[in-house]
């Protein structure tokens, strides 16, 4: 595989990520059963994603940027879908992990 291709799957993994938090929260402790099943398929999908880039990728700088892309996607869809509060503090946290993704993948 491609390291290319390995970065896509990361990148994939941390949005199946994203969907898998929201997925929990719909799911309402598991006690939704449409939510529940798609939240345990979006972890295996994402866990598949992650274990396949990991074969070429790094693993610090893998899991590094796949929870950051799940961090800051889980964190804006809060905010869109739920009303989670969002404040400039939150703002510049979610930019330094971006940041902090960006520079990952440039190393």
């Amino acid at each position: 595989m491609s390291p290319s291709l390995a970065w896509l799957m990361l990148a994939i993994a941390g949005a199946l990520d994203v969907g898998w938090a929201i997925s929990m929260k719909y799911a309402e402790g598991y006690t939704r059963p449409g939510w529940s099943i798609a939240s345990l398929v979006l972890l295996a999908g994402f866990v598949f994603l992650l274990g396949r880039a990991l074969k070429v990728l790094e693993v610090g700088v893998a899991y590094s940027v796949w929870t950051g892309i799940g961090a800051a996607g889980t964190f804006l869809l809060g905010v869109v879908l739920f009303g989670e509060t969002l404040s400039a503090m939150k703002v510049a946290g979610i930019v330094l992990v971006l940041t902090g993704i960006a520079a990952l993948k440039l190393a």
